[in-house]
């Protein structure tokens, strides 16, 4: 059984560090921007404006993990406790057709972050995401078909916690 409270907390530390590589990354191209060889010789010499693009693309990255980051440390123990049905904070254990198992958090955010947590491979989805949106509220037993590239995939939740 996974442990919720230890999984969440290892998710913070995941995106904690997500946000000081997108933060690292963002004063790079801050550095370089700003960087006085990087002006503008003639009006085809575009490093610098590319360099400020890049700067302002980085920042906004740096926002996002850090409202990633926030929204994890705010899930309550509303989201530790078990539910009979899927929500906000569930951990589900999906097994397709063929007995391939795919474990899964919904999370209030950062969809699409892999954990390896316990030699378990932990997928984190949101409520918003195609997926999210077929398990929100479901039950244990429910069956749920997915379509990814032209591809059915048919799956049967196996666990809730």
């Amino acid at each position: 059984m996974i442990n919720k409270q230890k999984l969440i907390r290892q998710i913070i530390e995941t995106l904690e560090q997500v946000y000081q590589d997108a933060y690292a990354a963002a004063m790079r191209a801050y550095e370089t921007a700003t960087d006085e060889e990087n002006e503008a010789e003639n009006k085809y010499d575009t490093l610098g404006l590319e360099a400020s693009y890049l700067a302002q693309g980085q920042s906004k990255r740096v926002n996002e993990c850090e409202a990633d980051l926030n929204a994890f440390k705010k899930l309550n123990n509303i989201a530790l406790a078990d539910s009979e049905f899927i929500t906000i904070g569930s951990i589900i254990d999906l097994l397709d057709e063929s007995g391939f198992e795919l474990i899964l958090f919904l999370g209030p955010a950062a969809g699409g972050l892999k954990i390896n947590y316990e030699n378990s491979l932990i997928t984190i989805i949101t409520p918003s995401s195609p997926l999210g949106k077929k398990l929100n509220k479901r039950h244990i037993d429910d069956e749920i078909e997915i379509v990814v590239n032209n591809d059915k995939k048919n799956y049967v939740i196996r666990n809730i916690s």
